[in-house]
């Protein structure tokens, strides 16, 4: 039996666990695994072609066994910042949205952003929006739909 190959393997199952350790993300564990067959192979007295054989075999079938559970696992939840949670809510224009001029200003949730029109038109100041998107640092808005009596159809009749 040659302890020389025994101790290899041992020092790669060290090697692969010390990865492992160091770095936050499962990376290496499946070669740890690998060779810590490959160490129990060579202990019986196995060639050490054959003992090649069996880390690449299981490391490969501890991959491609694991490695889908694992990233599901750990995936990284896409989680919602606060400026996100503002889009498709209600704001106020402050100041008359131009995007020619590059001029706007949007009042939401008791904060004041720098708006742009979604569509290009000028949306006077006081008018209710949509904000559509934020891009960096600015609402996109649109116009919310208004409830014109004349343009419904509808006529209010005034007393002279």
């Amino acid at each position: 039996m040659d302890y020389k190959v025994s101790l290899f393997w041992l020092a790669l199952v060290i090697f692969f666990a010390v990865i492992e350790g160091v770095t936050p993300q499962l990376v290496s564990i499946w070669f740890a695994g690998g060779a810590l067959v490959s160490l129990i192979v060579s202990l019986f007295g196995a060639p050490v072609w054959v003992e090649v054989i069996v880390f690449v075999a299981v490391s490969a079938i501890l991959l491609v066994l694991t490695r889908p559970l694992v990233k599901r696992r750990f995936a990284k939840q896409t989680v919602k910042t606060n400026a996100d949670a503002l889009v498709g809510g209600e704001a106020v224009v402050t100041q008359t949205i131009n995007n020619v001029e590059g001029s706007g200003l949007a009042k939401i949730l008791g904060q004041v952003w720098s708006a742009r029109s979604a569509t290009g038109e000028t949306i006077p100041e006081g008018t209710a929006v949509t904000v559509e998107r934020i891009e960096g640092v600015k609402l996109i808005v649109s116009a919310k739909a208004s409830e014109d009596p004349e343009s419904s159809g509808q006529r209010e009749d005034k007393e002279v």
